[in-house]
């Protein structure tokens, strides 16, 4: 297991362990501005939320059968892979398991620990031990989401710290925001500054001819 640690925009601080082709699991941790019990309380009954938050994850549909099970269809952008599996939540110590029915990655550990500055999250890969020769073969199935799932996670939840307290923000998060897919929430955000940039320059000229007015009258 390689070890490397990204900074994030914004405290709170991410770091990540990336996955090897001669490891079982892959790990990400992040400071977050919430409690243990907020955390879960976000995500353990709207596991949905968790994995649209994953910029590198097209979900197309999305079932949940009951609070303990639910069906994803879609594509996983980093490996350019198709997902079509069902998923079994169950509760852990301190957080929430996710298996999944299909694929190589067979679970992912959702958990999470009180720290003085807020809550300590990290999230879990894990993949079965594959015989010897097979790891080269199975590497381009490896998830490697994981790194930029947990830094969206950090910016969701700093975000949503931040905002939720706006009625109008929150409906546009869950009903607009969250079921876009990466690609329309980033042709979104372009979109955003450039109305931004626009107004700003229309001001400008509005100002600079005002003044000009004056000087004329």
């Amino acid at each position: 297991m390689t070890h490397s640690e990204t900074q994030a925009l914004e405290q709170p601080n991410v770091s990540s362990h990336d996955f090897l082709a001669d490891k079982d699991a892959a790990w990400a941790s992040i400071k977050v501005p919430f409690t243990a019990s907020q955390c879960i309380e976000l995500f353990r009954y709207d596991i949905e939320r968790l994995f649209r938050i994953n910029p590198l994850y097209e979900v197309d549909e999305w079932k949940t059968h009951d609070i303990d099970h639910c069906r994803l269809t879609g594509r996983n952008l980093s490996n350019d892979r198709a997902i079509d599996t069902k998923l079994t939540i169950s509760d852990t110590e301190g957080g929430f398991k996710i298996e999944y029915a299909s694929g190589l990655k067979a679970s992912t550990i959702f958990s999470v620990e009180d720290i003085p500055e807020g809550a300590k999250l990290t999230l879990t890969d894990h993949y079965p031990a594959l015989p010897p020769g097979k790891h080269q073969e199975e590497l381009g199935e490896v998830d490697k989401s994981l790194i930029p799932w947990a830094r969206y996670l950090q910016e969701y939840l700093v975000m949503w710290k931040r905002w939720s307290w706006c009625g109008p923000w929150r409906w546009y998060m869950r009903r607009i925001w969250l079921p876009m897919k990466p690609s329309a929430r980033r042709i979104t955000y372009m979109i955003l500054w450039i109305s931004l940039a626009e107004i700003i320059a229309f001001f400008m000229i509005f100002i600079i001819f005002w003044f000009e007015m004056d000087q004329l009258f």
